[in-house]
């Protein structure tokens, strides 16, 4: 395949702020890329209206879904009676080879359970993960697992830490990623069992360990891939997404308390703007699925059109780097035991 020519699916109908700001995402994308090829997925008459909207883009296409998962329901039972939806039928525009990539702010269970049943896993990885981007102090690092696999063995850890270490080579461009453990101490002997185990396999491992690192260490730059369970991993996502929220709504309240106060706030504007971008999950557009055979791209549920845009530039990235290939053959090159599973 020319690489230059991707294809990527989106779902249309996914996201509280659906499908108005993921079509609009995909139209801004569309003039970014023009040698790629954007799939809309949703009920084709609410689409064609959305899109009506804009320029005619010759890049961007839609394919009929009528059927549209909520964001509360329970994902195997909507998978089950949505066969017809914009998730499954995006999913299948990957496996069946006609689109390169999927991306869906919609539901991440049903996504992740879709993505999981239709890609499988690649050769040689035991479970997913999803990687994000966090910022801190120093620029940003990437923390894995981020809720895809709650519970893990120290194999399963190890190979986050494989994963997350192509991840950062090839999409954030960092050449020598440092790789972290998260835990609640620095000394090797900390932690409970599953720390102590993984941080044995990860200090024998060919990869760049700089060991243990608690979680102000995240934000203070000790390390650019932050491994940890999927349970933990998803409680420090929404404990930074709650304290960034909090803090500038904070802020925006009380810098307009008085004159002082307004004073003080416009001279730090600047600083607050930069701090705002860099804490915005706009920026950085989506969670890739990393582990499963086929790129699957997780959007905020909240993402407007900028995340939207984002996220097909993160999928754009990880085709045509060819991550899945690069994280298949550093499994097989490092085989991990087979009793991961």
């Amino acid at each position: 395949m020319n690489r230059s020519q991707v294809r990527i699916a989106i779902d249309g109908m996914g996201g509280d702020l659906a499908p108005s700001e993921i079509v609009k995402g995909t139209v801004a994308s569309a003039k970014d890329y023009p040698e790629c090829h954007l799939i809309l997925t949703g009920p084709a008459a609410v689409l064609s209206q959305e899109l009506a909207n804009y320029a005619p883009a010759e890049n961007i296409e839609i394919v009929d879904a009528p059927q549209v998962i909520e964001m509360a329901e329970e994902p195997g039972r909507a998978l089950r009676a949505k066969p017809d939806s914009s998730i499954i039928k995006g999913i299948e525009l990957v496996k069946d080879g006609n689109a390169d990539a999927f991306i869906s702010a919609g539901n991440t269970g049903a996504t992740m359970a879709a993505a999981l049943l239709a890609y499988g896993r690649l050769k040689g990885v035991h479970r997913p993960a999803i990687a994000i981007v966090v910022p801190n102090k120093t620029g940003r690092f990437l923390l894995l697992d981020a809720g895809a696999t709650a519970d893990c063995k120290p194999e399963n850890l190890l190979q986050f830490a494989e994963m997350g270490d192509v991840y950062c080579r090839r999409i954030l461009g960092v050449e020598k990623p440092r790789i972290a453990l998260l835990n609640i101490g620095g000394e090797e002997e900390k932690g409970n069992t599953l720390s102590k185990e993984t941080h044995k396999l990860l200090k024998d491992s060919h990869l760049g360990f700089v060991g243990n690192i608690e979680g102000r260490g995240m934000f203070q730059g000790e390390a650019d891939v932050v491994v940890c369970d999927g349970f933990t991993g998803n409680i420090v996502l929404k404990v930074v997404e709650g304290f960034a929220e909090n803090t500038f709504s904070y802020l925006k309240e009380n810098t307009s308390k008085s004159l002082r106060a307004k004073i003080g706030g416009w001279l730090l504007k600047s600083v607050l703007l930069d701090l705002k971008k860099k804490a915005d999950y706009e920026e950085y557009g989506g969670m890739p699925l990393l582990g499963v055979n086929g790129v699957c791209i997780i959007s905020h549920g909240s993402s407007k059109a900028k995340a939207i845009s984002n996220a097909i530039n993160v999928a754009v990235k990880t085709v045509r780097t060819d991550m899945l290939n690069e994280i298949a053959a550093g499994m097989e090159t490092h085989k991990i035991r087979s009793d991961a599973t």
